[in-house]
């Protein structure tokens, strides 16, 4: 390996390092705002450690093809150091921030749907419903009034029909056996 390969390296090690203390701060952060359960925590750290390893093994294998040497962990292990001490508040400030921007357009967009979407579909359920009892009240009140005119020549109708009537009386024993039959089946289908 050549010098030049050497000081590649241990640069993109010490990268690399710093973006494990970035991911490890924007998965703090994230654990953090969305409160996630105890249980799920060593989930979420399994996923960290995961997200790290490949990381780092891409770099290095981009690096100089993978060869593994003790100055890649010192690389790391100075990059991990630099970024704790001069940008983890600047990192965490910034996803905190994206964090705040994120859940604004989340607002905005349920909000949006609420007024352009859901809001207009209740109005006009509701125009509705009010329009067809309006429609219905305005339809009994017109049966009632068309009872009310009628009513006259139902009596005039009754009265026309009074020699005919005798020849269209239901006979008393079928009057009885339907009786029996509409108290047979409440009897039945009434439990």
């Amino acid at each position: 390996m050549t010098l030049h390969v050497q000081f590649h390296t241990i640069f993109m090690m010490f990268l690399s390092g710093v973006s494990i203390g970035a991911i490890f701060d924007v998965f703090r952060v994230l654990s953090g705002k969305l409160r996630l359960p105890r249980w799920a925590i060593p989930i979420v750290d399994g996923i960290y450690w995961i997200v790290a390893t490949i990381l780092v093994f891409k770099i290095l294998i981009y690096s100089n093809e993978g060869q593994v040497r003790m100055f890649i962990f010192l690389g790391i292990g100075i990059g991990i150091c630099f970024y704790f001490a001069f940008l983890s508040s600047w990192v965490i400030k910034l996803t905190l921030v994206l964090i705040r921007i994120i859940v604004a357009i989340y607002r905005f967009l349920k909000k949006t749907v609420e007024i352009l979407i859901i809001k207009p579909i209740i109005a006009l359920y509701r125009l509705t419903v009010i329009i067809l009892g309006f429609l219905l009240a305005v339809a009994i009140f017109l049966y009632k009034i068309v009872l009310q005119l009628l009513h006259p020549l139902w009596k005039l109708f009754l009265w026309m029909t009074k020699p005919v009537h005798k020849y269209l009386v239901i006979p008393s024993w079928l009057k009885k056996l339907i009786g029996r039959i509409v108290a047979l089946y409440h009897r039945i289908f009434s439990k």
